[in-house]
């Protein structure tokens, strides 16, 4: 949320555009495939997962699971920067490697930046498994992961973190969520880092370089320093994680063509930019580059989604460097600063978020998947968001930001067409829509148009939910900063003028935990007490939940984890 000026000063983020409204308020790297390695090969190791610092500076990491694989990764720095490294894996049942299941072997060199991933196949569907990497004597620390289900599922445990700047602040958040053993997965919904030089947008810690990306290299060397943060390491090393990007991994505003904090020329042509910013997401991140979708040679084409067994059909879209439309400058004067009215240009549909393609693929995966939930993990607030209301027949009142949904009011008519069904086409129920960005924590019914009482003329019933569609939670930041808004005085206006919002909290910093039953799927918003300093303190702020078959939320209380989940990683 927010972001400085377009000039590159290391000054306070002052923005026109997108989330300004708070402010005012207050290259794909190629997969290493597993080959045999002799069981003797990997005898007389050591067992202390400490091993290695000095070659494993950057942790180990896993994502992209599936029912009999899931991505392994890892990065070695090497004595020697122009040496080809051997580097070899172990995956086995238990933290201990009693009951070792896959052994493999690959190579990694500068090409790659000296990162690793392994995809070891034929795993056990809804399984734990632990691994380890090894570069000669030296062990990696060992990692945690685990596949997805298949068939039958009865529950689903995850967290959904967004916008973790490390210049902002200390990821505490992300320590406990690592500490969570009974999740199933982590999601990151995006600005899983930033691209800003020092004392620009957050002077807690120095990014490095002391620069805003640019370059490979700069990306790179951003990347790295993510990687060695503690409490990344600690939670990329407990739980796979199924992340997407938003478009701080690039720069901010990003569509398609270009963005807010792009100067074409000066730092180089847009497209560019772009690939070395992939290049080095893809290197880093423990994402699997190549998925089933057919544009299988665009590295900016990676919406795909995932079967949790028969209980969710989670989808990630893409909505920045594939299709998304410039977004349109907000021109009405509102006592918070510019807002926009869907009059002229906002109202043209072929503006787009998502692209035909992306639009089709959604569709088809909603309306086909046999999956008792859906879930559409994505970026940008979907709800309306507005500073005066109005029914639609009214024109819709006043929104605020054009970076989100909002700003692309057809594309998003077209999402609830999908949810409402018609044509032929039979309606979608329990679609959960999971979205980060905002740096700040909301529930919301959704619906096309909230500020209509009348729900037989399409509307909606603020008291009883009745006209919601889905519903959205979207999670806080894990460092990067809000709105301070101590007394909930904006909050509370913005509640009375969005009667869809069941809850917003502008003020903490922290992550969302979802679980999800055949009968029920509940969000929890969890906050830490600082991102000033390390610390241990976590505090449960609320939850609500949506009942199956009801397309609208409720309050709801906090749950009870899993007896006895598989242990930690050591």
């Amino acid at each position: 949320m927010g972001r400085p000026s377009k000039l590159k000063l290391p000054r306070p983020p002052a923005g026109t555009s997108r989330r300004g409204f708070f402010q005012r308020s207050g290259a794909a790297v190629a997969l290493a495939s597993a080959a045999a390695l002799p069981l003797a090969a990997v005898a007389g190791r050591g067992k202390d997962s400490r091993q290695g610092a000095s070659v494993f500076q950057h942790g180990v990491a896993s994502g992209d699971p599936l029912q009999d694989r899931v991505i392994l990764w890892t990065r070695v720095t090497p004595a020697n920067p122009a040496a080809v490294v051997p580097v070899q894996f172990e995956l086995a049942l238990d933290p201990g490697f009693a009951n070792t299941v896959a052994r493999g072997s690959t190579r990694t060199d500068a090409s790659r930046d000296f990162t690793v991933k392994v995809d070891p196949a034929r795993l056990r569907p809804g399984t734990t498994y632990y691994y380890r990497f090894f570069v000669g004597s030296e062990a990696s620390p060992i990692g945690r992961t685990r596949t997805l289900p298949a068939g039958a599922t009865q529950r689903l445990r995850m967290a959904v973190a967004s916008c973790s700047n490390h210049a902002a602040g200390y990821f505490n958040a992300y320590r406990r969520i690592a500490e969570r053993a009974d999740l199933d997965l982590v999601v990151h919904l995006g600005d899983y880092l930033y691209e800003y030089g020092p004392n620009v947008y957050g002077s807690v810690r120095t990014p490095e370089p002391p620069n805003e990306m640019v370059t490979l290299s700069d990306y790179r060397l951003r990347h790295a320093q993510y990687k060695r943060d503690a409490d990344s390491q600690a939670l990329h090393r407990q739980h796979p994680v199924v992340c997407i990007w938003d478009d701080h991994e690039i720069t901010n505003d990003a569509w398609v063509g270009g963005a807010e904090n792009h100067t074409e020329g000066a730092e180089g042509t847009w497209s560019e930019r772009v690939s070395l910013g992939l290049q080095a997401y893809y290197e880093w991140m423990p994402i699997r580059p190549r998925d089933v979708r057919p544009a299988v040679g665009d590295p900016r084409r990676n919406e795909r989604a995932f079967r949790i067994g028969d209980l969710v059909e989670l989808v990630m879209l893409e909505q920045r460097l594939s299709a998304r439309s410039q977004q349109l400058p907000a021109t009405v004067p509102t006592p918070f600063g510019q807002g926009f009215v869907q009059t002229g240009e906002f109202l043209n549909p072929a503006r787009t978020l998502l692209g035909a393609e992306q639009e089709a693929w959604l569709a088809t995966r909603l309306r086909t998947s046999p999956a008792r939930w859906k879930f559409i993990g994505q970026a940008v607030m979907f709800a309306q968001l507005k500073l005066q209301g109005a029914p639609l027949a009214a024109g819709g009142g006043v929104f605020v930001n054009t970076d989100q949904w909002d700003g692309y009011q057809p594309a998003r008519d077209r999402v609830y067409d999908m949810l409402k069904g018609g044509n032929g086409q039979p309606p979608v129920d329990n679609v959960v829509v999971l979205t980060g960005d905002i740096h700040s924590s909301w529930a919301a019914d959704l619906t096309q148009d909230p500020n209509n009482p009348n729900v037989a003329t399409g509307g909606y019933n603020g008291a009883t939910g009745e006209g919601s569609r889905a519903v959205e939670f979207v999670g806080t930041s894990i460092t990067s900063p809000g709105l301070n808004d101590p007394a909930g005085n904006t909050a509370a206006f913005l509640r009375s003028v969005n009667p869809h919002f069941k809850y917003i909290e502008l003020n903490q910093r922290g992550y969302m935990l979802l679980d999800v039953t055949r009968e029920r799927t509940v969000c929890e918003w969890w906050y830490v007490d600082t991102v000033a300093a390390p610390s241990n303190v976590q505090t449960f702020g609320t939850a609500f939940e949506v009942q199956h078959g009801s397309n609208r939320l409720q309050p709801s209380a906090m749950t009870t984890p899993p007896a006895n989940p598989p242990a930690l990683a050591p």
